[in-house]
């Protein structure tokens, strides 16, 4: 892996993105400038039995004090108000200011809790992301969104707050479930084809190695997609325009999860039934999209479960509660081809529900 590093640059600020081992984090701590003594650490049981002792000893070492260790159980159903307020008030009872760095040691659902305490403490603390997901190392750690879910909607509570710096480990995979592997390649087949054909045809070339997790492809494979994503967010920060189309089977994947309940698919498996949809109303408006080919890809993405059970017409109302809606239309994100990806609100519920249609076998 060596050290390699990908730099976010944001205005006139930027951090970095270091692939390396944990044993490395000290040293990216004082290249990115953070104050040495009390820290907080957030993470979850899995993780923590895995990496919490081999983080504290690393911090330890290098004079860094973690004042508490916040374990939030594992899985969506903790990104929500109660987890962020115990958060709030360890940290808030441990006497942190306003340099007190919080290391959020997880995959997505605690890089974006942790995230969010990060954004809202006291206005704002320093945050490192140590992601142990590959969902995380390729897309949720880097370009600052935060939140937490409401009963209304996925993510519908949040801030934009950029790390201060990102150790993403590929080693840590190894040790990452199966169900969350493929959850995270959902993402990287999302970034290659909203930015990348040449990705695309390279992801395709090399299924076998990826789903046997082959560390000389992984180590590429996870480069290439966390720079499309570093790339687009430097763009667009706040997501204005370009940023959006990293949303791709979004708006679909969000009301299956609402309609299906948290849980029940994990946001990987979500977003590639959604991409599915999404690439069929693609094709819908742009006849000479290759849907076949897309589609073949997609569906080697394995999924545990189906939406057959759910109504179109019900999925599709749900996409009105997605935080993208603009004017009460809906904005989906669209293939113009492989690797060109645009916002549209000009499709019909009846292109939608053709959409949902083409998902829905048992």
């Amino acid at each position: 892996m060596g050290n390699n590093v990908i730099h976010v640059p944001l205005g006139n600020s930027s951090y970095s993105i270091a692939f390396t081992g944990l044993a490395d984090l000290p040293s990216r701590c004082a290249s990115a400038h953070l104050r040495i003594g009390p820290c907080i650490v957030v993470t979850d049981p899995n993780v923590a039995s895995i990496y919490l002792d081999q983080l504290r000893a690393t911090l330890i070492s290098s004079g860094y004090a973690p004042i508490t260790e916040i374990i939030i159980p594992s899985g969506e159903a903790s990104k929500d108000a109660e987890f962020l307020q115990l958060i709030y008030d360890r940290a808030l009872t441990s006497r942190i200011d306003r340099q007190t760095p919080i290391f959020a040691l997880g995959g997505g659902v605690i890089g974006d809790l942790a995230g969010y305490a990060a954004a809202t403490l006291l206005r704002g603390l320093p945050l490192v992301h140590i992601p142990t997901s590959l969902i995380a190392q390729v897309d949720s750690s880097i370009g600052g969104k935060t939140g937490i879910n409401h009963s209304l909607g996925k993510n519908l509570i949040g801030a934009f707050h950029q790390p201060t710096l990102v150790v993403t480990d590929i080693e840590m995979l190894q040790s990452l479930p199966d169900l969350e592997y493929v959850s995270g390649l959902a993402e990287i087949v999302k970034h290659a084809l909203i930015a990348d054909a040449d990705f695309v045809i390279d992801l395709s070339a090399n299924w076998e190695k990826i789903i046997l997790r082959d560390r000389k492809y992984l180590d590429h494979m996870i480069m290439v997609a966390a720079k499309i994503k570093a790339d687009i967010v430097s763009q667009d920060e706040r997501e204005a325009s370009l940023r959006a189309i990293l949303n791709f089977g979004h708006t679909f994947a969000h009301a299956i999860e609402r309609e299906a309940g948290y849980g029940k698919f994990t946001h990987g498996e979500a977003v590639a039934l959604g991409m599915r949809a999404a690439a069929k109303v693609s094709y819908l408006v742009n006849p000479n999209l290759p849907y076949t080919d897309i589609n073949h890809l997609l569906n080697r993405l394995p999924i545990r479960n189906s939406i057959h059970h759910l109504d179109p017409m019900t999925l599709t109302q749900a996409m009105y509660f997605d935080k993208k809606v603009d004017d009460g239309k809906l904005r989906l994100i669209l293939l113009r081809e492989i690797g060109s990806a645009y916002v549209s609100t000009e499709i019909s519920e009846e292109q939608i529900i053709i959409g949902w249609k083409s998902i829905m076998s048992p």
